[in-house]
């Protein structure tokens, strides 16, 4: 079994590190993603780009603005209904998120903004609508 004895250097090379550990000095609420440097394919949370494997990813700020791709509500693991969405953010990636709101409010192309990077409780982004639906049926 082998243990770290903590006194060796570690050289930290490479351009992934910013990926590990994503949040630089001043980012406060920021949504930060990843844009591989070889094929510009934008990504969330991912040490390899998805379409050319490549690991030159440089970490980017997002807008927070984006769409509801898919919406869910969830029973389980909470007193009350939430709702679980998949938001594609305009630069390009989709990320999971949740949508503040009562949870059959939300639907697929409804357009949403960043509210709070990180949910206090789970950890996940807060979105909030950007428009107030316009359906004459529900």
């Amino acid at each position: 079994m082998y243990h770290d004895s903590g006194n060796a250097a570690r050289a930290v090379a490479g351009t992934t590190t910013g990926v590990l550990d994503p949040r630089p000095a001043g980012s406060g609420n920021a949504l930060l993603f990843q844009r591989c440097t070889w094929c510009g394919t934008a990504m969330y949370q991912r040490l390899l780009c998805p379409v050319c494997q490549g690991s030159d990813l440089r970490t980017e700020r997002s807008e927070g603005i984006g769409t509801v791709r898919h919406s869910s509500v969830v029973h389980r693991n909470s007193p009350a209904a939430r709702n679980v969405s998949l938001i594609e953010m305009a630069e390009g990636f989709v990320l999971r998120g949740r949508v503040m709101g009562p949870p059959v409010g939300v639907h697929s192309g409804d357009r949403v903004r960043l509210s709070t990077a990180k949910d206090p409780v789970r950890g996940e982004p807060l979105f909030q609508l950007l428009d107030e639906p316009y359906r004459a049926w529900t």
